[in-house]
């Protein structure tokens, strides 16, 4: 089978490696928008763009779940809607609530009933203590006045400590103030409703996620920064990022924690910067686009982006030598990247000042090297 047109044959065709050089023809060039130009010399540091995601702040935020058993009567609030510390939430009945309201109202009962009990041992310890003193009652009677009244105050504390309990555990179910069996969900702080996944009429058990309340004032921003990148980040550093939300906008971070170890599954490092987000514009789950640099420049060769094409998973640019007819044979060259920002990348090793590069219509000419590199196929 003969070669495709516009493409010089390569003996490398035939064993299906990659050929090292192909030549294009005028009209396969005009078609591909082919061009090229020759590199100089600059200096770069090192940068890279990176993902990341801007986060619900978990030190500002609440994951508010049911603390019993129950069935939701009424939801309160809806996404979106902003709340006031002690705010009620959700509404739910639960019988675990009834019971420790039950416990309530028997501890208070109790409670009473030994006070009056040490009330009576306490003026019958003072009664015998003066009829002793004028020798009316013998000593053991005094004595036996004594103990009973120590037992009707030891009585009266246990009294008071199951009171409190009682009241404890009703209160961590938020029934404290209610006697129906109703368990009130309140917001402990201040913000704005991020998720409502509570359903009126649903019954649910005890931790299912009612309400998640946060802060929007300030935000996190998470990034899993590549290992190549990981030298980049330095704790109070700044970070620059853009939002497809707001495209023409810049927003700041500061880096909070780096983690102290890669993933060894993704091989990133885990970032976390601290975002103020006074005017709400930025919204948690938006994706961000993180710019970071840093590093002594170096001297690199700056490229667009398109012109870095990854062959054989290695990052490669081409290198053009023009026939004068409109033609052109291409040489393809591995080269080392130092950072890429902006649309740009710079190139640090693999190129010398000089070099004619194809600086458009790169996927083209990679489309060419690949077509080239599969075996020829007998007829």
């Amino acid at each position: 089978m003969a070669a495709m047109p516009g493409m010089a044959p390569d003996s490398a065709s035939s064993t299906g490696a990659m050929p090292a050089n192909i030549t294009l023809s005028a009209a396969q060039i005009q078609h591909g928008g082919v061009r090229w130009a020759p590199v100089a010399m600059t200096t770069a540091a090192a940068a890279a763009a990176v993902p990341g995601q801007i986060v619900p702040d978990e030190d500002r935020t609440a994951r508010l779940g049911t603390p019993a058993r129950g069935r939701v009567l009424s939801v309160h609030v809806q996404a979106g809607d902003r709340v006031s510390a002690g705010q009620a939430l959700v509404t739910l009945e639960s019988t675990d609530a009834g019971m420790a309201q039950a416990d309530v109202a028997k501890a208070a009962a109790e409670l009473s009933s030994r006070r009056a009990q040490a009330e009576y041992a306490r003026s019958a310890r003072d009664r015998a203590e003066r009829l002793l003193a004028l020798k009316a009652i013998p000593r053991q009677d005094y004595e036996r006045a004594i103990a009973d009244n120590e037992l009707a105050q030891s009585s009266l504390a246990g009294a008071q400590a199951e009171l409190r309990r009682a009241r404890s555990t009703a209160a961590q179910l938020g029934a404290a103030s209610s006697t129906s069996g109703e368990i009130v969900i309140r917001s402990p702080m201040r913000g704005v409703v991020l998720a409502r996944t509570a359903v009126p009429g649903a019954v649910v058990d005890a931790g299912a996620p009612m309400v998640v309340v946060t802060d929007p004032a300030i935000l996190w921003l998470t990034i899993d920064a590549p290992e190549q990148f990981a030298a980049l980040f330095r704790v109070n550093d700044r970070l620059r990022f853009e939002v497809p939300a707001y495209p023409a906008a810049t927003f700041v971070a500061r880096v909070a924690s780096i983690g102290a170890g890669l993933d060894p599954n993704t091989r990133t490092l885990p970032v976390r910067g601290v975002v103020a987000n006074t005017d709400a514009r930025l919204k948690p789950e938006m994706l961000a686009n993180v710019l970071v640099s840093g590093g002594d420049a170096a001297p690199a060769v700056i490229l667009p982006d398109d012109a870095v094409q990854l062959l054989e998973n290695t990052p490669t640019v081409f290198l053009a030598r023009p026939d004068g007819k409109g033609g052109a044979a291409f040489t393809r060259r591995a080269v080392e990247i130092l950072s890429r920002t902006g649309g740009h990348v710079a190139i640090s090793k693999g190129l010398a000042p000089g070099d004619i590069v194809v600086s458009a219509g790169a996927f083209a000419v990679k489309a060419e090297f690949t077509r080239g590199s599969m075996p020829k196929m007998e007829m």
